[in-house]
């Protein structure tokens, strides 16, 4: 597996995790309880890596036109 594969593959697993906590801390407001104050800042960290890892994969056709490389459909 190369490099922008494996890109893919996180940015894959990182939307899962970030939707599975949002959707928790929705569920749990709409269970009539509410989370803790740091439970709200759990999905920022996936969120980061998602737009770390979104912007890499912007990036990789531009970066490969650029150097004069044969571009790769996604």
């Amino acid at each position: 597996m190369d490099w922008k594969h494996a890109i893919r593959h996180c940015h894959r697993w990182l939307s899962i995790i970030f939707t599975t906590l949002v959707v928790a801390i929705f569920a749990t407001l709409g269970a009539g309880h509410e989370p803790a104050a740091w439970a709200y800042y759990l999905p920022l960290a996936p969120l980061a890596l998602l737009m770390i890892s979104g912007l890499c994969m912007f990036f990789l056709p531009l970066a490969a036109k650029w150097r004069g490389g044969p571009r790769r459909a996604p």
